[in-house]
């Protein structure tokens, strides 16, 4: 017969053999509880609340001014934001433009504009821009670039020049709001860059909220005014004169490119940042930048 000794170690080891079967028998049903629980409640469909998850624009622009934002935001397709800092333009004239220019508060626009993060920015004056000819230009962008170190820089002139080759463009027209003395300015910067103005007018506005009540109508009617048969594109100038809703319509019935200044800048920047970021309906010269949620 066992010992006493003997049986209470049987009797553990039985003891220890049960509480251990116990214990994975438990941990086995915790698991396949746990998979055999539902997934996690799905989130619900959220609104697009305007983030510029494709491309961050950062704009310096006019402080009376309001066209060139609106028609940005119109030609955006989700994920693509503009962020503005404003500079003061005390008259469109030449000396009106050449006082803002040479203002402090450029500079400070331009690093307001940099502390956010953006991945591009644009300086969204064409004439402020073109008006002492491209070396003027360039020196603008070199001073952004000084400024603001890390984005891509533009300015409307520089990306009217981008567009105008993307379109393959040679001889133009043109049609501006501004004063004479700007649009002869005009004319000067896209004839030193290659493109002969073969027809042009200008309306001859001198006050910026002025050139931003110019209906779509009329803005129509100036453009069909300048085409020419040599005329291979038509160039829109100013960023505060309204453009980017009759492009399609004017390229519908003159078969040819029909650039703006406004249109220019954005495409600019999305070519700039990679971003296919436009909506559909605003130009041939988006074709390959469009949002492909935007033509579906």
């Amino acid at each position: 017969m066992p010992t006493e000794k003997a049986t209470w170690s049987l009797g553990s080891r039985l003891s220890s053999l049960v509480f251990a079967s116990r214990s994975n028998l438990s941990l086995q049903g915790n698991r396949m509880n746990t998979a055999s629980m539902p997934p996690p409640a799905a989130y619900p469909q959220f609104r697009y609340d305007g983030s510029g998850d494709l491309a961050r624009i950062g704009l310096i622009y006019i402080a009376s001014s309001v066209v060139m934002e609106e028609e940005m935001w119109a030609m955006s397709a989700p994920g693509v934001s503009t962020h503005t800092a404003r500079i003061k333009l005390p008259k469109v004239t030449v000396q009106g433009i050449e006082e803002m220019m040479n203002a402090p508060e450029l500079e400070q626009a331009a690093r307001l504009a940099g502390a956010a993060p953006i991945d591009v920015l644009l300086f969204g004056g064409t004439s402020a821009s073109f008006l002492h000819g491209t070396a003027y230009d360039q020196a603008l962008i070199q001073k952004l670039r000084q400024w603001v170190p890390g984005p891509k820089i533009t300015t409307a002139s520089t990306a009217t020049l981008a567009a105008l080759k993307k379109v393959k463009a040679g001889k133009v027209a043109l049609a501006t709001p501004y004063l004479p003395e700007i649009h002869e300015r005009a004319i000067r910067f896209l004839q030193e860059n290659g493109h002969e103005v073969v027809r042009s007018a200008c309306l001859g506005i001198s006050d910026d909220h002025a050139l931003a009540e110019v209906s779509l109508e009329k803005v129509y009617d100036h453009v069909m005014s300048v085409d020419h048969p040599d005329a291979t594109a038509i160039f829109v100038s100013c960023t505060n004169f309204r453009t980017v809703g009759a492009i399609e319509a004017l390229e519908q019935k003159l078969g040819k490119p029909v650039i703006s200044a406004i249109q220019a800048s954005f495409w600019h920047c999305l070519e700039l940042t990679g971003a296919a970021g436009a909506k559909p309906g605003y130009g041939s010269l988006f074709n390959g930048n469009l949002n492909k949620a935007d033509t579906m």
